[in-house]
Parts: structure tokens; C-alpha cells; sequence
């Protein structure tokens, strides 16, 4: 939680004037000009799709629930998204040094702290659960609390990687 706040921190100082859901908008859009980018490796436009994937459910299930959010909600969950899928890859890079047994401890860790901290708590497992298989480089549910999860995922890493 400190990190997110430290990581919002220095960008609305390192940016000038924030406005509504800036960060989000901001996260969506680089991870979009990865996609389109003809040079993009296939793993670097996997990854990005997964995150204007989670970013547009975010949004498309506060619009079908006709919830208010305020803008800082976008941008947390943005930048908890971003903190969480970085961290799982460079774990993941960590623990496979170490063992395949260490890379498989790492993605357990990630997909529970996914998928036991939900954000909507919406029964829809097909369409939330599309990425969590075991070929896709980011196997978490859409429906995901990404700043609990990060927490989550942030504590019990420490007992896997060592």
C-alpha cells in the first residue's frame, strides 16, 4: 500500500496537475501503443493486452453497476495493476534462477492473491477467469481488487523469494 501511494506520489508531482482518472487513461494508452506497435515482441503485446483488458473491465463493470468512483479509484487501481503484473515478472525472472519448483510457488502466489481479492464479486467466471490458464504470461481474473492484490501478493513473496 505504502509503494502505491509513493508511486502516486512522485507522478502527480513528476506530472503537474492531475486530472480525472489521468493514470488510468495514461496506463491504458501506453499499454494500447505496445499492442499496436508492429516491433512489439508477442509477450510484450500479451502482457499489455492483459492490462487494457483488466483496465476496460474495471471501467465497464462501474458503468454497468452505476457506481461513482472517484477518480483516484481509476488511477489506484491502474497503478496497482501495473506495480503487480511488474513485480509478478520480475519474480517470476527471479525465481526461475532458482528453481521450476520457486517459478511455480511465484504464480501460485500471484493468481490466489488475484483471485481471493475480488473487486465486484461478479459471478461471471467465464468472462473473468479468460487469462488464468496455464499458456497465458498473465493468468489472473479480470475481477480483481489490484491494490489488495498487490498487498497480498507483496507480503507473501517475501517467504517465496529469498
Amino acid at each position: 500500500m505504502k509503494k502505491i501511494f509513493i508511486v502516486l506520489a512522485f507522478l502527480f508531482v513528476s506530472l503537474g496537475n492531475c486530472y480525472a482518472q489521468q493514470y488510468f487513461q495514461m496506463i491504458r494508452n501506453t499499454a494500447n501503443k505496445v499492442v499496436n506497435n508492429p516491433n512489439s515482441s508477442q509477450e510484450m503485446i500479451d502482457i499489455n493486452q492483459f492490462e487494457i483488458t483488466a483496465l476496460n473491465y474495471i471501467g465497464a463493470q462501474i458503468a454497468k453497476r452505476g457506481l461513482d468512483m472517484p477518480p483516484i479509484f481509476y488511477d489506484i487501481q491502474a497503478v496497482s495493476l501495473k506495480l503487480f503484473v511488474d513485480d509478478f515478472l520480475y519474480n517470476l525472472l527471479e525465481a526461475k534462477k532458482i528453481s521450476s519448483a520457486k517459478r511455480k510457488d511465484v504464480i501460485d502466489c500471484y493468481q490466489k492473491a488475484s483471485s481471493q481479492n475480488p473487486l465486484f464479486k461478479d459471478t461471471d467466471k467465464r468472462t473473468t477467469n479468460i487469462y488464468m490458464t496455464d499458456n497465458s504470461l498473465t493468468p489472473f481474473s479480470l475481477d480483481t481488487d489490484w491494490e489488495k492484490a498487490y498487498e497480498y501478493a507483496s507480503q507473501r513473496i517475501k517467504t517465496i523469494i529469498k
